[in-house]
């Protein structure tokens, strides 16, 4: 996370609602002999103080969880090169802009009995996005399959402690710097959601 106050204005319930809409993370803890990440879907309830995923058992991350411990559920979002010549300036060097959100808190496993509460809540919030589609539903699947499939995967929850977001979206900069830099990146490749990133940066402040 990038420590310039001026990035780090955003409410954490803007923070929050970015993680939501995301939906996908890196979870991590320190592990025996070093640190365990994961890349997990989840969902976040409603109050945002609890994030809820998913882990194949054989995951080396779901296999030291014995115990509920420290952890971090890192989001990621929209990210690009920023050259020095986009602000019209010769007194600037190369940066990256970019938003993320850390997620702390304690995780721990949930119950076995949570585990069909928890896929049915997951995939109900992404389907639901696809509307007119359809929706998925855990019932479409055959009983027995899905209860062998379940039997491979644990739920887990996140009690989110604190909340911190970074949103380097060239805010220290004059307008017509940061206005020509979102211009160019709008027309980037050099990242990622570069066009969603330049809407951003046009915005300034979050």
């Amino acid at each position: 996370m990038h420590p310039n106050p001026a990035f780090r204005k955003t409410p954490a319930e803007t923070s929050l609602d970015f993680a939501a809409r995301r939906g996908f993370g890196v979870l991590s803890i320190n592990g025996e002999h070093g640190p365990l990440a994961a890349h997990v879907p989840f969902v976040l309830s409603q109050d945002g103080k609890r994030a809820e995923t998913h882990l194949v058992r054989s995951n080396p991350l779901a296999r030291a969880l014995t115990q509920p411990q420290p952890a971090l559920l890192a989001v990621t979002g929209p990210d690009g090169y920023v050259s020095p010549d986009w602000y019209g300036a010769e007194d600037q060097v190369p940066t990256w802009n970019y938003v993320a959100v850390h997620l702390r808190g304690r995780l721990e496993v949930l119950p076995a009995e949570d585990l069909r509460r928890h896929l049915d809540a997951l995939s109900a919030e992404f389907e639901e996005r696809l509307l007119p589609k359809a929706p998925w539903r855990t019932s479409k699947m055959p009983g027995d399959i899905l209860e062998r499939m379940m039997r491979q995967i644990v739920a887990c929850s996140l009690a989110i402690e604190d909340v911190q977001g970074t949103w380097k979206l060239n805010q220290n900069k004059p307008e017509a710097a940061r206005l020509g830099a979102a211009t160019e990146m709008a027309a980037s490749s050099l990242g990622v959601e570069t066009a969603a990133l330049a809407l951003l940066m046009r915005a300034g402040e979050t």
